[in-house]
């Protein structure tokens, strides 16, 4: 009797917990699971970006999936970039830009981006001539909205830009126009005909920016911090160690020990952890790149930034906002050389992408003319390590091996020979004593002579071992750094006729040259400053232990930096070292140095020579010394850059056995030490 009711207990029991199961279980796990959006086709959600980081945890296939919903339709209809934009109109001068008008009042915003796009070597003033037509989505706090343009041709070859998530209300229909967009939701987001902006608050500078704030924010070592965004604004900084709490107020646990930040500081931490549910999230994004804080991003429903051209999985961690406890887990797992590799790449596209309206203005356009030329014309290695694709031009070179930037990393070394330019200016003479002294190196390629001289062209010039090319007709200062064609090797000697070098000094700076190719090697120095009484920036030519530039009458640099000179630079600031010839050795100096991050290189120079130098290139009188440009130039030049790019250095190169008491005979560079 007592066994049958035992059983019958079981029974009653096991219907209980089923019944249970069949009416409430399901409904349990869909509150332990939030909604998560819509597919996106073809690809399934999630999105594994971080998948070798949380591989030990779980797989996309092993996550619970809900019911299929059908993607919706992006807005444009079925646009690609193969049916919707016409290349055809771009095969003359490559990616040229016209911007329309504003039909009213525009932003402090606004007037940044047309600044940055009318400086840039993509403008043109013909909308004719112009390959992409450029609308600018105006703010709503400006009262006005944009207008449909005559030229519209249902949107063909336009593109739409809008720099905030939330513009005017659409007045007409988009058609064909691309949308270059802050924030775009990954259901709107036409992958490969869109782009995807970062959100740039209204104080974003127009050129330059701050830098990344790696070294000034980084936690003591052992100790990873996390770094949670706020609904109010601010960021609250927490250990690992320490349970975190959702955004959307329902965490039960302490969230531990921790300190809020304002809005405007940047988060002083390792990790930090931004919600995917809103747009406005974009916002902290590129304050986390900066401050070279990791953005662990939880299920975003925005596209990143330039995804098109940028590998985010070196930079950020996409994840699951359903695992969130194994993210943290995770994160307290990584390796010290895995987070300083993170973090130095969010400093890297900080600074080449971000850090500026100019920048991200330009790597629009930059994107939308790999399009054109193909997905060849800048590879992913120009896009993802220093110095970025915007320093490395596709009209010089689509291989990394040209540029001087990458021999390392593809572990080439530049070519053995160099091409010595020498600029003859309105008062010289020929240079027969200094062509005799080049051309005995045994590195020499060629030697070519600008002649930017009144005076006719001598007659006869002296007999070298090497071809000797006379150029005639370079009157402007600016002529002596275009990118000549004539010109075979990769590194140049830039040379002054009033130059005096020696053979041996020529060989050695040389073979100092080919072991950094991206730095300029001179043999004169001149150091910058800041004058405190005037408020600006300074410039001296006196030897000292210290310097930041060399001087272009004498330097060997790669010749890439002509290109870059011609092309990349503003004409205005072309104009400024025509009309002041002594400050051309200023802005190449500024150029390369904005471009390696890196100081020159000094090499020995005889004392005599160096007391007897008389100018300064493309000077046009002579003068008893070196004389420093006007310092006006100099600070027309750094507000043109947005930023002082120039580094300091005391580091001077001399061969082995250099003024050392051993035997001349013993050493390589004999003539060096001559008086």
């Amino acid at each position: 009797m007592q066994s049958w009711r035992r059983k019958s207990l079981w029974l009653a029991l096991s219907a209980s917990w089923l019944l249970l199961v069949l009416l409430g279980g399901f409904s349990l796990l869909r509150l332990a699971l939030p909604p998560r959006p819509r597919p996106r086709a073809p690809q399934g959600w999630p999105r594994w970006l971080d998948a070798d980081l949380l591989q030990s945890f779980s797989q996309s296939g092993e996550l619970p999936e809900d019911a299929a919903q059908p993607p919706r339709a992006p807005h444009g209809g079925s646009c690609n970039w193969g049916s919707c934009f016409d290349t055809s109109k771009c095969r003359g001068d490559g990616l040229k830009v016209f911007v329309y008008p504003a039909a009213g009042p525009i932003s402090e915003t606004h007037r940044k981006i047309l600044a940055s796009i009318e400086g840039s070597r993509f403008h043109t003033l013909s909308p004719a001539g112009a390959c992409l037509l450029l609308l600018l989505s105006l703010d709503a706090q400006t009262g006005e909205c944009s207008s449909m343009p005559l030229q519209w041709n249902r949107g063909r070859n336009h593109l739409v830009l809008r720099l905030h998530p939330a513009p005017c209300p659409r007045t007409f229909q988009l058609g064909q126009a691309m949308v270059a967009e802050a924030s775009p939701t990954v259901d709107s987001f036409r992958a490969g005909f869109d782009v995807a902006l970062p959100f740039l608050p209204e104080a974003h500078p127009l050129r330059g920016g701050a830098p990344g704030q790696l070294r000034q924010h980084s936690p003591q070592p052992g100790v990873a911090l996390l770094a949670l965004e706020e609904e109010r604004g601010g960021w609250r900084t927490a250990g690992t160690n320490s349970s975190a709490c959702p955004w959307d107020g329902r965490c039960e646990q302490d969230p531990g020990p921790g300190q809020t930040q304002r809005w405007e500081m940047l988060p002083n931490a390792t990790f930090c952890l931004i919600s995917g549910h809103h747009p406005q999230a974009a916002s902290r994004f590129l304050q986390a790149l900066q401050a070279g804080c990791i953005p662990v991003l939880l299920s975003p429903r925005w596209e990143l930034p330039f995804s098109e051209v940028i590998d985010w999985t070196k930079a950020a961690i996409v994840a699951d906002e359903r695992l969130l406890l194994q993210v943290l887990a995770a994160l307290q797992e990584m390796s010290p050389a895995q987070v300083l590799a993170l973090r130095q790449q969010t400093q890297f596209l900080w600074d080449a992408y971000f850090s500026s309206v100019e920048k991200v203005i330009h790597t629009t356009l930059e994107v939308i003319q790999d399009r054109i030329f193909g997905t060849s014309a800048h590879p992913s290695l120009l896009w993802n390590s220093p110095p970025g694709a915007l320093m490395a031009l596709s009209t010089f070179s689509t291989s990394p091996q040209d540029f001087p930037f990458y021999h390392l990393q593809q572990g080439s070394r530049p070519e053995g020979r160099f091409s010595a330019l020498i600029w003859v200016g309105a008062s010289g003479q020929p240079p027969l004593k200094l062509i005799q002294a080049v051309a005995g190196s045994q590195h020499c390629a060629q030697i070519l002579v600008l002649w930017s001289n009144e005076r006719p062209l001598p007659s006869r010039w002296t007999e070298t071992a090497v071809p000797l090319t006379v150029i005639d007709g370079c009157r402007k200062v600016s002529d002596r750094f275009f990118p000549y064609s004539t010109i075979r090797t990769d590194a140049i000697l830039s040379l002054d006729a009033r130059s005096s070098l020696s053979t041996s000094e020529v060989d050695f700076a040389f073979v100092v040259w080919q072991s950094f190719p991206e730095r300029m090697v001179g043999f004169l120095t001149s150091s910058h400053f800041w004058d405190e009484a005037h408020g600006g920036w300074g410039y001296t030519a006196k030897r000292t232990n210290e310097f930041s530039m060399v001087l272009t009458m004498a330097a060997f640099y790669h010749r890439y930096y002509h290109t870059l000179f011609t092309h990349s630079l503003p004409k205005a600031l072309r104009t400024l070292a025509d009309e002041a010839p002594t400050c051309v050795d200023v802005l190449m100096n500024f150029l390369v140095a904005a471009v390696t991050k890196l100081p020159p290189i000094k090499v020995p120079y005889a004392k005599q020579r160096q007391e007897a130098a008389s100018l300064v290139p493309g000077g046009p009188e002579t003068r008893p010394k070196l004389q420093a440009p006007d310092p006006n130039c100099i600070n027309q030049i750094a507000a043109a850059f947005g930023h002082m790019p120039l580094r300091s250095s005391r580091l001077r190169l001399d061969p082995v056995l250099f003024k050392d008491p051993v035997s001349v005979q013993r050493k390589k560079y004999r003539s060096l030490e001559k008086p």
